[in-house]
């Protein structure tokens, strides 16, 4: 199965934000080319909130480009096999901790945003990864910072995209 075809599937299975999901699929039925960046209509994204829910804490990146603190996650690559392979990839490759597990249920909820010219929109899947207790994060090149942030204390450093996923996150739980 291709990665178009698992985000498909994905798509369809989630429940709730129904308009949102809707506009998901309509997008990659008319974009064969959707879950790449080159897809200058926009294209399909994938986070993971990097979670302890042990310590009651998220992991957030502080982005080098944006300078926002954020969930880890960005596009797509071609040896990414499904939108959680390539989420779970992204939260290893931006926090340094190895044997991140997928938070149980599929995506936790879907976040679409526009982005700068080529492109216009990234259509973001957004998962949550638990972090093995004790884990030790390592500042990738695309952070800025990497720091444990308390439940309690996203509402202060991140924007409302940040805070709706640990919301929904911490529902899940």
């Amino acid at each position: 199965m291709s990665l178009y075809d698992d985000a498909v599937l994905v798509l369809k299975d989630i429940e709730g934000q129904e308009e949102l999901r809707q506009a998901y699929l309509d997008h990659l039925q008319a974009h064969p080319d959707g879950m790449w960046k080159a897809c200058t209509a926009g294209h399909v994204t994938a986070s993971a909130l990097v979670i302890d829910p042990e310590q009651g804490r998220v992991l957030l990146t502080l982005h080098r480009k944006l300078r926002m603190w954020l969930q880890m996650g960005g596009h797509c690559e071609p040896g990414d096999t499904t939108l959680e392979a390539a989420a779970l990839r992204e939260a290893a490759e931006e926090s340094g901790i190895a044997g991140l597990k997928p938070l149980p249920g599929g995506p936790v909820r879907l976040d679409r945003h526009p982005i700068p010219a080529p492109c216009h929109w990234h259509f973001d899947v957004q998962y949550a990864a638990v972090a093995e207790p004790g884990a030790v994060q390592e500042i990738s090149d695309e952070s800025l910072d990497l720091r444990w942030f308390a439940y309690d204390e996203v509402t202060q450093v991140a924007d409302d995209s940040v805070v709706r996923l640990l919301d929904a996150t911490r529902a899940r739980l």
